[in-house]
């Protein structure tokens, strides 16, 4: 029996300064480990014990790193233990085969957005329209797949967000605003439609799912089991569902403790498939 872990990256289980929430005396904070680095500078982080926790699960388990980031943004990346054999990169946009696009995955989900929703050329359009240089720092678009804007948090108008959700809902989109970030995303470009097609591939019995933002909730809903942190889009408006696990902590605490629950829940039903096959092997014996 093998288990699929498909997780978030960025607030989920990877940190960065900004968002490592250690409120604890400078004595009692974690040891870290960076885990990207930008131009030379240190990015990102986990604490070392989610580090090793991770890198026994990528042993144990069809480990599947699901990010928004680009597949340039996701290479900076160097997370613990053995490199996964699978990634889903530009919110499911992307299917990485040992660290090469699919081309196949990404011709068919670009037919699939033509079909279904505007084009990005619109969405770009009135993403320069209404922004503010007041507030803008950079306007990017990921793949040629979605937009997103990079902006001064304090600086942003409470009405932008939910008014450009009211103008990209009829047209197809979701907008979602995570840390810094507004993005603009194609309802049918979702995380849960790649980690189908991974299951698929490898026969996976079990799918377990981390994420924190609204671009994760397909994801959470489409697993088994999923954890989301304290912390972020879902947790501010206190989302939830039947199988997902809502954890107390927040900061890099919380993908300490996702990590942990996503690994033990990995050894359970790998310690339940092992006793299957050893009493099916005892049975034919018998």
């Amino acid at each position: 029996m093998s288990v699929l872990v498909a997780s978030d990256l960025d607030r989920t289980l990877i940190y960065s300064a900004a968002a490592l929430g250690l409120d604890m005396p400078d004595a009692e904070a974690p040891r870290l480990l960076c885990v990207e680095t930008y131009e030379g500078r240190p990015l990102s982080y986990m604490t070392e014990t989610a580090a090793g926790l991770l890198a026994e699960l990528v042993r144990t388990s069809v480990f599947v790193p699901t990010t928004t980031r680009t597949v340039e943004q996701y290479r900076r990346i160097r997370l613990p233990g053995p490199a996964s054999r699978f990634a889903i990169c530009a919110n499911g946009g992307q299917l990485l085969v040992n660290g090469e696009p699919d081309a196949d995955w990404n011709q068919r989900v670009r037919t699939a957005l033509g079909d279904a929703c505007a084009p990005l050329e619109e969405v770009r359009a009135h993403l320069s329209a209404t922004a503010d240089p007041a507030w803008l720092l950079k306007e990017r678009v990921a793949e040629e797949l979605f937009a997103y804007l990079v902006v001064e948090r304090e600086l942003l108008p409470q009405e932008y967000v939910k008014e450009l959700t009211q103008w990209a809902e009829p047209r197809g989109w979701t907008v979602s605003l995570q840390g810094r970030k507004i993005y603009a995303v194609p309802k049918p470009l979702t995380k849960s439609a790649a980690v189908a097609e991974i299951r698929n591939r490898t026969g996976a019995d079990e799918v377990l799912a981390a994420g924190d933002s609204l671009l994760d909730t397909d994801l959470l809903l489409a697993a088994d089991r999923a954890w989301r942190p304290g912390h972020g889009e879902l947790a501010d408006v206190g989302w939830t569902a039947p199988q997902v696990t809502a954890v107390e902590e927040t900061g890099v605490a919380a993908g300490e403790a996702i990590v942990r629950a996503l690994g033990e829940r990995s050894s359970v039903t790998w310690a339940r498939a092992r006793s299957q096959v050893i009493r099916a092997v005892s049975r034919g014996r018998d």
